[in-house]
């Protein structure tokens, strides 16, 4: 949250950031709370259809001691359909093998039937074996040999856990959510003093036995501080995200950066230019109409108020355009990297939906970041890369007249 480009771009204002981190966290549990609470009904316990009095108040400890659990299910659970994946691999092997074997027995069995060699250790039904021992193992530690009750409990408990962690933490910042003792909490984890609002001191709250949000429909078509919760996650329209340009605009400053790493490396490697030229012509295909009218706009006014001509570009202004653009994509360039993660986190393949690594916050992209100050930056380094282009377009033309 204290970040430069979190600062500039979105907001400084950190109970703001607060509010929007945990209506975030929030949203994120309700959608895991509704997959739990439809396997709760098909369990033989009753106790595990309704999530009230299953952990609600547990303490920090209690609630990371349920959390490392789960993550250590899930790492077990991936490291066994990873082993599954090389045992069915290696079964394919063994079975090509032995019909290998069975076609060279037929050929050789008429009109003389040839004695078949003495069996050796074979490599890979050895390792076969040892990976069959490796699955059974992890089979036992994972989630393979829970039964369905214990894995809904677990999943149940983690949830109510980490909610009363979540409360704990933002509820004297999120208007909605129960507010907990936080001395504790703050003395042990907080990395400075954050500004407190004033909040209403009686919030409702209400315990659901499926989500934790509910929808109007539920209550009557009443709103309640949850629903308001999600209309605070909608962006306004002069954001990044509002424009619709979120993951545009993080691919631009990528391509950006590569660009200029790559004009940096040719430079320092006195190698051929191609490789530029290609992500010069990527980054301009990429660009947005109304980006590209402002690029061309820009670098009229620095023409201008330079006084420099085309022609008479010269390697200081270029290279003084070097140390501001390198300034720039330094704290760009994090924000657009967790703007491509979060995206990716959504998208999740089965690889991705196992790893435990804590994930991108909304706040940490682009999505909230205000259009035009993401507009301005994003246009002074393409102007920057294109001063510094251009001077070398002219010196190779230079070069190639002198030979």
């Amino acid at each position: 949250m204290r970040a430069p480009d979190v600062a500039y771009l979105t907001s400084k204002d950190q109970v703001f950031l607060l509010r929007v981190a945990g209506a975030e966290l929030v949203g994120d549990l309700d959608a895991a709370a509704a997959a739990v609470s439809r396997l709760a009904p098909r369990c033989r316990d009753l106790l595990l259809h309704a999530f009230d009095g299953l952990g609600l108040g547990s303490t920090a400890k209690r609630a990371e001691r349920r959390v490392r659990k789960m993550e250590w299910h899930v790492a077990a659970t991936s490291r066994l359909y990873a082993e599954m994946e090389v045992l069915n691999e290696l079964e394919a092997t063994e079975k090509r093998a032995q019909q290998q074997e069975q076609q060279e027995w037929r050929r050789h069995s008429d009109p003389i039937q040839v004695q078949k060699p003495p069996s050796t250790p074979d490599p890979v039904r050895f390792q076969l074996r040892s990976q069959e021992d490796r699955v059974r193992r992890l089979k036992e530690e994972s989630l393979w040999s829970k039964t369905f009750d214990k894995a809904v409990e677990l999943m149940v408990r983690t949830v109510v856990a980490v909610f009363s962690r979540i409360c704990a933490v933002f509820g004297v910042y999120v208007l909605g959510l129960p507010d907990g003792d936080l001395t504790n909490f703050l003395g042990k984890h907080s990395s400075g003093l954050l500004e407190r609002r004033v909040v209403p001191q009686h919030v409702p709250f209400l315990r659901n036995s499926a989500t934790i949000m509910r929808t109007p429909m539920e209550i009557g078509a009443q709103e309640t501080p949850f629903d308001r919760l999600r209309k605070f996650l909608k962006e306004s329209p002069t954001t990044v995200g509002g424009s619709g340009l979120t993951l545009r605009y993080a691919n631009v400053i990528l391509a950006a950066e590569k660009l200029f790493q790559e004009r940096n490396r040719v430079e320092a490697a006195a190698v051929e230019e191609e490789p530029v030229a290609a992500a010069r012509e990527e980054l301009y295909e990429m660009l947005p109409s109304g980006m590209r009218a402002a690029v061309r706009a820009k670098l009229r006014e620095c023409w201008r108020r330079e006084g420099v001509r085309l022609s008479e570009l010269d390697e200081s202004l270029a290279e003084g355009w070097r140390e501001p653009v390198a300034a720039i994509l330094a704290w760009l360039v994090p924000m657009a990297r967790d703007t491509v993660r979060w995206q990716e986190e959504r998208n999740m393949d089965r690889e991705q939906r196992f790893c435990t690594r804590p994930r991108a916050l909304l706040l940490q992209t682009l999505h909230y970041a205000d259009v035009n100050k993401a507009e301005a930056a994003v246009v002074e380094v393409l102007v920057g890369l294109s001063c510094m282009s251009w001077y070398d377009d002219r010196r190779q033309c230079k070069s190639e007249l002198e030979l």
